[in-house]
This record gives C-alpha cells, sequence and structure tokens, in this order.
C-alpha cells in the first residue's frame, strides 16, 4: 500500500504537517507495517491565482498536474486541514480549484482521512465540515475526520507523540477505518 500525508498549509512550521506525519507513522507502526509512506511540501506547489483567464492562456498549471498525477499513484491519503476563518487554507483552495479543472473527482476515489490540528479548542471543526461537505463530491472516498485542539497542550514535540490518552484512541481508530 501507497500512503500520501501532507498538512494543506503552506506554513513553513505547520503543525498540521506535524499531524499529518505523526499519523502517517502511526499507520504504519500500529496498522500497516508494509505501507510505503511518502509525504509532501505543499509549499512545492505554490502557482497563481486559479482564474479562467490564466488557464485560457496558459492551460493547466504544471505543478497542478503534477499534484495530481501524486494523488493518482498513490492507494490512500492523510490530509491534515489548517483551520483559517473557519475554512480550508487559500494555499489548499487554490491547488484543489487549479487540480478540479483537470478532474473534478481530485481525490482520484482514494479512501481520505481528514485530521485537523488547531492551536484553539474547536479542533478545526469548521474546517472539517467543509471536507466532509465536499471531499465526497471530489472524489474522496472519506473514511473519517479528527480534530485534535489545543495543539500545545495535546502534542509533544519533544517525544513525537500525543499527550493525551483520548486523542491517541481516537486516531488509531481513525487509522484503522482507513485501511479497511
Amino acid at each position: 500500500m501507497k500512503l500520501l500525508a501532507f498538512g494543506a498549509s503552506n506554513h513553513s512550521a505547520s503543525i498540521n504537517d506535524t499531524l499529518a506525519r505523526f499519523a502517517a507513522a502511526r499507520f504504519k507502526a500500529v496498522v500497516q507495517p508494509n505501507v510505503d509512506i511518502s509525504h509532501l511540501d505543499l509549499n512545492a506547489f505554490e502557482m497563481p491565482i486559479y482564474s479562467i483567464d490564466r488557464e485560457r492562456v496558459d492551460g493547466i498549471h504544471p505543478k497542478a498536474q503534477s499534484l495530481f498525477g501524486i494523488i493518482g499513484s498513490v492507494d490512500a491519503l492523510i490530509i491534515s486541514y489548517p483551520e483559517y476563518n473557519g475554512s480550508y487554507t487559500s494555499a489548499w483552495k487554490n491547488v484543489h480549484d487549479w487540480m478540479s479543472r483537470i478532474d473534478m473527482a481530485i481525490y482520484q476515489n482514494k479512501p481520505l482521512l481528514a485530521l485537523s490540528a488547531t492551536p484553539g479548542p474547536r479542533a478545526g471543526a469548521g474546517v472539517l465540515s467543509a471536507v466532509e461537505g465536499s471531499a465526497p463530491f471530489f472524489g474522496a472516498d472519506l473514511r473519517g475526520t479528527l480534530g485534535i485542539g489545543v495543539w500545545s497542550e495535546a502534542f509533544d514535540n519533544d517525544k513525537n507523540e500525543l499527550t493525551r490518552e483520548s486523542d491517541s484512541a481516537a486516531l488509531d481508530k481513525s487509522l484503522a477505518a482507513l485501511a479497511t
């Protein structure tokens, strides 16, 4: 099995990238030891803001084509979505918009575990609601969502582990659903 994990953020120290990487490593340790894990940095896919005018002149941006190809090459996805003003980051939304011009099924019917880490207590409730509402329309086989709030208390960076047993148990349950 090939698994792609990333944070849908362009922040260089993204807690969502940390959560996606941690979840992928946990998936390998607890659920499927023979998984082949790849990660990506959303910054590698920065491109101009999508517009139909740009598309008509230049076609689909090559970076959108590249990311679409990467998603197509894996068997499952773990994406951790930061919440900006109750929804997706503009960095992810732009990449998403460009890829949707290739095919509306940007997730290409892959199993998806949607995560969110936030500094506040709402645990990405707004963005995860947006994912639940839209991801299946865009070709995701959504296997679950999990938000982890108050990240500074929830994750020990030195030990690279979740600190609350309830978060660990919920993550393990979500990861098991990804494998079925």
